[in-house]
């Protein structure tokens, strides 16, 4: 992704332009798969060998505080980030332990409408997320695959 987007969107947010900062969302923004702090680590730290894993950890944290990124639950507990800060769902693959991206704006505009008419006392809902899980399967065979 061109350069100057990148230290745009990090300055937005009123964040110190560091090439740490910049190859760590570089490194998500080119990611398709939620990657964790480790995969990160791993893409940029050939190239990038003075950038330990906790400096990657601590860049990812501070674009989360920041609302840069967002961070992402897995279903077996790892924490995996997502560059896009959109409103889109997730859809949880257990047996390729893939996060994959689902917008339907049907089913926002659902979701919202629904808990309007929930009217919940003391609360301020600013954002929801529907998570989906679901096993890929063999369209041919028919079989989960594994």
């Amino acid at each position: 992704m061109n350069l100057e987007i990148i230290t745009k969107a990090i300055a937005s947010k009123g964040l110190k332009i560091t090439h740490q900062r910049i190859v760590v969302y570089q490194a998500l923004l080119a990611s398709v798969i939620h990657p964790t702090a480790e995969q990160i680590y791993d893409q940029i730290k050939e190239s990038n060998p003075a950038i330990s894993l906790a400096t990657v950890y601590k860049t990812l944290e501070t674009f989360v505080e920041n609302r840069l990124i967002n961070k992402v639950p897995s279903p077996n507990g790892t924490m995996r980030y997502d560059a896009r800060t959109d409103y889109h769902n997730h859809i949880y693959i257990s047996n390729t332990n893939e996060i994959m991206d689902y917008d339907d704006i049907e089913l926002k505009e659902i979701l919202l409408n629904y808990l309007k008419k929930k009217q919940f006392e003391n609360l301020n809902i600013t954002d929801f997320k529907l998570q989906i899980k679901g096993e890929k399967i063999d369209p041919i065979k028919g079989i989960t695959i594994s």
